[in-house]
């Protein structure tokens, strides 16, 4: 389904550009204090706090005749709002309202397109008079906000999120439906056994093995149907990355792009299984392997290879369930496997695995289900209150999924120490199904322009 579009309009020099640079996070449109600059509709895409959208620049708005430049231009103003799903209606609360504002006003009030009445340039005292003023345009309460200083951000989303289409709603593309490929990487030392592996699990040698470290350099996707004895057939893409040392070891230039290319290839699966050979442990450098595939948001397996030839198996199993607890703190619980790449024993299990996490990772939680949580868990442990002022956390919303990433939005919710962030994302995990995979949680404090002003 296509992002939902907003139209940024207004006339003239109200920072309709700034804004659009702003949203799109880059310098796309022209900014200049001359007035016009802006001619042609201009397109981007735009994530607000995870909200992701499509935006259109407008040129200001004038009340000419069309058969003119400017004319012709409100033509194209006119043909984006009616295409768009919302419209931004900005003024410039330092210049106050103007008569064609009011025009613009009466022309937005015929139309069938939702109006968000934004008053920009609204930071400190000089912007006051024009945002009572903007009252009048008969939109409501405008969001006031700077384009150019980024403030007032927060309150955007908060007035954007219930006007567009809810994600729940939008129609997967083609990563995201629930039959489409599993991008699995399967990464580890040198020698843990990763080509092996895959040999295996496709049942021919498509990948070069041996007992000498180091023979895979390029990352290897392999296209491949997984008979799931459950429910049948399932499709994976299997990629075989290079094995990765400690970066002090690592000298010869090829085995730094090897590296390199298999950091790259972590980027673009969505399940990383860590091979570790269990004949030698965990050591530090799986460690940090594991971090740096949890640090990109990726949902990881831990598989312990070799178990076949593995001495005291259930003290090695459970040392490295230890070590990982220990070792990962920002994800507790990850799921570990044990197989064997030589005789195929448990693979099966590992490809089960690795579905469900990818399920929990792909995870969208309604908003009611996600506002039940929020009242359990605050009243369960209600934030503290730094240098006795109270923490007052207003509501949550998912922003995305792959990895699952909330905003939590409140008043002086900067403030929340880390433990009690800890204590949400853990709460947030066991109560709402996310497992060990990676949760993102942000916390917003709406602002108020004049807030710097107050003593």
């Amino acid at each position: 389904m296509p992002l939902p579009t907003v139209a940024i309009i207004g006339r003239p020099n109200v920072g309709k550009s700034t804004l659009f640079n702003r949203l799109v996070g880059k310098k796309l449109a022209l900014v200049d204090d001359q007035p016009g600059v802006t001619r042609d509709r201009r397109e981007g895409e735009a994530s607000l706090i995870g909200l992701d959208f499509r935006v259109i620049d407008t040129a200001g708005y004038e009340d000419l005749d069309a058969a003119t430049l400017p004319g012709r231009m409100r033509q194209q103003t006119e043909a984006a709002v009616a295409l768009a799903d919302v419209a931004l209606f900005l003024i410039d609360a330092r210049a106050g309202i103007v008569p064609l504002d009011e025009e613009i006003a009466r022309w937005l009030r015929g139309s069938a397109t939702p109006v968000i009445l934004v008053a920009n340039k609204a930071e400190g005292r000089a912007g006051e008079a024009g945002v009572i003023e903007a009252l009048a345009l008969g939109f409501g309460d405008p969001v006031q906000l700077s384009a150019e200083h980024g403030e007032g951000m927060a309150d955007l989303f908060e007035a954007l999120l219930p006007r567009l289409p809810e994600p729940e709603e939008d129609i997967e593309d083609d990563d995201e439906r629930p039959d489409a490929p599993l991008k699995l990487a399967i990464v580890g030392r040198p020698n843990a056994g990763k080509s092996t592996l895959i040999n295996r699990m496709l049942g021919e040698d498509r990948l070069i093995t041996g007992p000498e470290a180091g023979i895979t350099r390029d990352s290897i996707a392999v296209d491949w149907v997984w008979n799931d004895p459950r429910t049948g057939p399932r499709q994976v893409r299997l990629i075989d990355t290079a094995g990765m040392r400690k970066r002090a070891k690592v000298q010869d230039k090829l085995e730094k792009l090897s590296v390199a290319d298999a950091l790259h290839a972590i980027d673009f699966a969505e399940v990383v299984v860590l091979l570790l050979d269990a004949t030698l442990g965990l050591e530090a450098q799986d460690l940090r392997i594991a971090d740096r595939v949890l640090e990109e948001g990726r949902a990881l397996v831990i598989a312990l290879n070799k178990w076949d030839v593995a001495e005291n198996a259930s003290s090695l199993f459970n040392g490295v369930k230890k070590a990982l607890e220990d070792g990962l703190s920002q994800v507790k619980g990850v799921t570990v496997m044990t197989v064997s790449a030589a005789t195929g024993k448990g693979i099966d299990q590992l490809l089960g695995a690795a579905f469900e996490t990818r399920e929990a990772w792909s995870k969208r939680v309604g908003t009611g289900e996600l506002n039940r949580w929020f009242e359990r868990a605050i009243e369960a442990n209600p934030p503290p209150a730094p240098g006795g002022k109270r923490v007052k956390m207003r509501y949550v919303t998912q922003v995305k999924t792959r990895p699952p990433s909330f905003v939590i939005f409140g008043t002086r919710v900067d403030q929340l120490p880390a433990s009690y962030e800890r204590y949400l994302v853990n709460s947030m995990r066991r109560d709402l199904g996310f497992g060990a995979v990676p949760v993102r949680l942000t916390f917003r404090a709406p602002k108020n322009p004049f807030d710097r002003d107050k003593k």
